[in-house]
């Protein structure tokens, strides 16, 4: 199969509530809609919004519910990501779960939102699962974007799309769309980019083929955002240039460089000099009459 048709549903739901009988009647509309549909991608921390307290374990009775609706509607069904409790540790993770319900794999967040989102612990591995006969999707979330190793392992692995589940209701929304188009084009990737609206976020998700072209930039509001991924043009791309212009990945697993920052124990001067990631402090202003 050389077409996967994923649905981004870029919904507009409430925070520190259960969304789950909305989402639920939202993907179920979805596939009636567009029944040809393979895949549903929800946005980061959807269910329940963005309070730790909701973690529970996993397996557990969120990511059930998930799991009974893809077998279901028989459909691939990547529910955002849930809060996960892992004995004191809680983590940001997202469950992939294929058509018969069954969880292929799970993605904890490799960098939290910090200084803001404290109290969640911060994933070890990139995550990639099959989907046979068609591609590797990889996982990432939110913030995982802007530290280029994540998707670039994730193509590393295989991955010709990541699917990126993210929560963003900040004026850096912008400098995401760049992000998801530039990983995009580093990595010859599909990206799927797919935002949480109303109380959640601000929208504005973003689908971006492998020479960062954008396939769709979605509005601030609800939004059902149904792409066709070609994966034969994907390929295409990767062993020929888009184009036929450059080859980044076949460049970078030729190039001889053993990159200085990841050898053990490396140090940067510079980065050591930017002092502790804390939240911002406010100035004390003197006033003069």
């Amino acid at each position: 199969m050389s077409t996967f048709t994923v649905a981004g549903l870029q919904l507009a739901l409430g925070n520190h509530q259960d969304n789950f009988a909305t989402i639920r009647q939202q993907v179920i509309l979805a596939k009636k809609r567009f029944p040809h549909l393979d895949m549903v991608l929800l946005p980061e921390l959807c269910t329940f919004g963005s309070a730790p307290r909701f973690a529970q374990p996993m397996p557990g009775a969120a990511e059930q519910r998930y799991c009974e609706l893809a077998a279901e509607l028989g459909i691939w069904l990547l529910p955002g990501s849930l809060y996960e409790r892992d004995g004191e540790a809680i983590y940001n993770t997202a469950p992939a779960i294929n058509p018969d319900g069954e969880v292929v794999a799970r993605y904890r967040k490799m960098f939290p939102f910090l200084p803001y989102e404290t109290g969640v612990s911060s994933g070890r591995e990139c995550v990639s699962f099959e989907v046979p006969g068609v591609a590797r999707f990889g996982i990432a979330i939110c913030y995982d974007m802007w530290f280029p190793e994540v998707c670039r392992t994730l193509a590393w692995q295989g991955a010709e799309v990541v699917l990126h589940p993210t929560l963003t209701n900040t004026i850096d929304r912008d400098a995401e769309l760049a992000l998801s188009r530039a990983n995009a084009t580093m990595n010859q990737i599909y990206m799927v980019d797919i935002n949480a609206a109303g109380e959640l976020g601000v929208g504005q998700s973003i689908v971006a083929g492998p020479g960062g072209e954008v396939l769709h930039q979605a509005s601030t509001h609800h939004e059902v955002i149904l792409v066709e991924l070609d994966l034969a043009y994907l390929r295409r791309c990767r062993e020929q240039g888009w184009h036929g212009l450059g080859q980044p990945l076949k460049s970078f697993r030729d190039h001889p460089l053993a990159y200085p920052p990841y050898q053990s124990g490396a140090r940067s001067e510079a980065l050591d000099q930017l002092g502790p990631l804390a939240k911002p402090k406010g100035r004390n202003w003197n006033h003069t009459d």
